[in-house]
């Protein structure tokens, strides 16, 4: 066992979670323990070497994950964080902790500039309320939204998609946070975008494109250096085709697979990709490059029914089932579920074993984030962010920073 030093101050509380399995990013920790005092992890080891002046919280016989982080979401509950209010934020934020998610990147859609703008600022309060008190930490905004192709808009509204412009993202960057930051590789003004980007440490992605290989080409050398959502609205050889006739050419999701420092990301929701895709994806990118990811709405934990996607002023209607989104056209519009959904059906649904699909909700988007030093497993002196699942991988508990949300 690793430890470090043991010792709580007057206001903070020494816990240690007993009874369950650890899961580590390499394997599993029966009888496992982790102490936490405060918002930091003070040991992770066998039960029998815990601290016996703790308090104690049952695992109950089932699994001590860490926390999920979720780098693509855009809301939940009856709320889009492009609502832009704290209140909506604050929902949202709440709902995913629910579902195990201790780490959060809100994420905009194609809306106006003003709407973006104040979401950005709607998250940042909220970031800082939640630091100090009850929440899952805000590690940034997903700068989603605006930049797609215009084939490739999606359930986005279409009349906020545009190319990139610079004096309109230096705004959105300027605020200093931005974490994540998308755009179609195709557009005019992509590779600045992207330098800009790499410049404010951001993960730097190519999304809601119907890019070739050698524009990805391009936005790698500028930066890029992942994909959002694997199959769902990207390039592939039959569009290439309608692009650029013959001889046909690489897309998208060639350059992915093809590229060892490239990542991506899966829905695995159930009703965006078959089983057979799930698993192709974990056997050609591995659990260190596939961030399962929720691109969760505002139907989240609401009935079926409609509801509008993004901006209650700009957004567009879609329906929900019950089970996923659906656009007017009888596209895809974004899944309902959280993230420990996905976890289950990636579990149920691929080889992969345990740890590597906690790996892929937790760690390795922590890694591609640049925030593996502070979250995303259960390590000395990382935060206390940590999920308790039960036998069949729901959420028992949630733990953000060595606060208790749901």
């Amino acid at each position: 066992m690793t430890m470090s030093q043991r010792n709580p101050s007057q206001n903070e509380e020494h816990f240690a979670i007993i009874n369950g399995t650890v899961v580590l990013p390499d394997g599993l920790l029966a009888n496992g323990m982790v102490e936490f005092v405060g918002s930091r992890i003070v040991a992770v080891g066998q039960e029998e070497q815990r601290d016996r002046s703790v308090r104690i919280i049952d695992a109950k016989g089932g699994y001590i994950s860490p926390g999920f982080v979720d780098i693509h979401v855009h809301g939940g509950a009856g709320s889009d964080f492009m609502d832009g209010t704290a209140e909506a934020v604050r929902i949202a934020c709440e709902a995913h902790a629910r579902h195990g998610t201790t780490t959060i990147f809100p994420t905009t859609t194609t809306g106006s500039f003003p709407h973006i703008m104040t979401m950005i600022s709607a998250c940042e309060a909220v970031g800082r309320e939640f630091a100090g008190s009850c929440g899952p930490t805000l590690a940034g905004i997903h700068l989603y939204g605006p930049y797609f192709a215009e084939d490739k808009v999606g359930c986005h509204p279409k009349d906020g998609c545009r190319p990139p412009n610079s004096s309109e993202y230096e705004k959105y960057f300027a605020t200093n946070l931005i974490r994540v930051a998308t755009c179609a590789a195709e557009l005019p003004g992509a590779g600045e975008f992207y330098n800009l980007a790499r410049r404010h440490q951001c993960l730097v992605t190519c999304g809601h494109s119907n890019s070739s290989w050698n524009e990805m080409q391009l936005a790698f050398d500028a930066g890029m250096r992942h994909v959002d959502h694997f199959w769902c609205a990207m390039s592939s050889v039959p569009s290439m085709r309608q692009r650029f006739n013959v001889p046909m050419q690489g897309s998208m999701a060639e350059f992915v697979l093809m590229n060892s420092e490239m990542s991506t990301e899966v829905i695995a929701d159930g009703c965006h990709l078959a089983p057979e895709l799930l698993e192709f994806a974990y056997r050609m990118k591995g659990a260190t490059r596939l961030c399962l990811v929720t691109d969760c709405n505002r139907a989240l934990d609401m009935p079926p029914g409609e509801y509008l996607f993004g901006n209650a002023e700009e957004g567009t209607m879609f329906r929900s089932d019950g089970k996923v989104g659906w656009a007017p056209n009888g596209s895809l519009a974004s899944s309902i579920v959280g993230m420990d959904h996905m976890v289950r059906h990636m579990r149920q649904n691929t080889s992969a074993s345990l740890p590597d699909v906690i790996r892929m909700a937790s760690l390795t988007p922590a890694e591609r984030t640049e925030i593996s030093h502070e979250t995303g497993s259960l390590e000395v002196g990382k935060r206390a962010d940590i999920v308790l699942l039960d036998s069949a991988l729901k959420v028992v508990q949630t733990i953000a920073a060595g606060k208790f949300l749901a």
